[in-house]
């Protein structure tokens, strides 16, 4: 299927490695022009320069900080600057720490807030001029499956990832007429570099090995194991392409069955 992506602009927040890098390689492989922005930048520019060898796309890098003001700011007036345009915004951050109630201080919850819901709501406010001037394109957050039900251990996570969700549909609404769709996509176990880490303390715990520790993690999953970043790339890109035009308000889950619930 063709996507519609030919020439098109992307801008992927937090894209040097994990889901946001695998989404960012899609929207290359699919021939859009794209903009990749984390906060490590030595790590990005290996990235950016690897997708652009491996796609023939143009794959800009942006130091940028999602939890920043001044980060996005600069990686959109960047983007405009490079391209005049933006297509599809993917809104992506770092997950917030771990952790119960007790745990955390104000300091810890306003940092886990700056994170997690305000670099979704600064990457939208930067970004809506540039799509209403142009006629329309589409945000997509990238959010948890955990929306569904609650994740232990999670505090942060569970509280404010719901708060994106009810932004995010209430934008769909309100840039709908204006040809903006607004959608939400929600991971679950994907074998990033966080879930490997995970899988290597565990298996020090248990004297077992990395991989059967990810083979444990994939037994609870109704497809009997975890998911690859390229699986939840592609359908992060359809979501955020011309094709899925009629797709708004939405959160797709891309968890291979793990959230009991629709």
């Amino acid at each position: 299927m063709d996507l519609q992506l030919k020439g098109r602009v992307a801008v992927v927040m937090a894209a040097s490695k994990g889901l946001g890098a695998a989404t960012a390689r899609i929207f290359a492989q699919e021939g859009a022009r794209v903009v990749v922005s984390a906060r490590n930048g030595e790590v990005l520019a290996r990235t950016a320069h690897d997708i652009a060898a491996e796609t023939g796309a143009q794959v800009i890098p942006v130091v940028a900080d999602s939890s920043r003001a001044e980060d996005i700011d600069r990686l959109m007036a960047t983007t405009r600057e490079r391209f005049a345009r933006i297509d599809a915004l993917v809104v992506n951050a770092g997950g917030p720490p771990a952790g119960q109630f007790m745990d955390f201080d104000d300091m810890a919850w306003q940092a886990a807030i700056q994170l997690t819901l305000m670099s979704a709501v600064r990457a939208a406010r930067a970004v809506i001029p540039v799509m209403r001037t142009q006629g329309g394109g589409s945000i997509t957050f990238i959010e948890s499956y955990g929306i569904k039900h609650v994740l232990d251990n999670l505090l942060f996570s569970n509280s404010l990832r719901l708060a994106v969700i009810g932004m995010a549909k209430t934008l769909s609404h309100e840039l709908g007429p204006e040809h903006i769709r607004v959608n939400v996509i929600c991971p679950g176990s994907t074998e990033t570099d966080r879930i490997r880490s995970l899988a290597k303390t565990n298996a020090q715990r248990n004297g077992s090995t990395v991989e059967e520790e990810i083979t444990r993690m994939g037994k609870s999953i109704p497809l009997g194991r975890i998911g690859q970043p390229e699986e939840f790339g592609r359908a992060c890109v359809f979501l955020a392409s011309p094709v899925a035009s009629f797709i708004n308000g939405a959160a797709l889950m891309v968890d291979g069955g793990a959230s009991r619930v629709m």
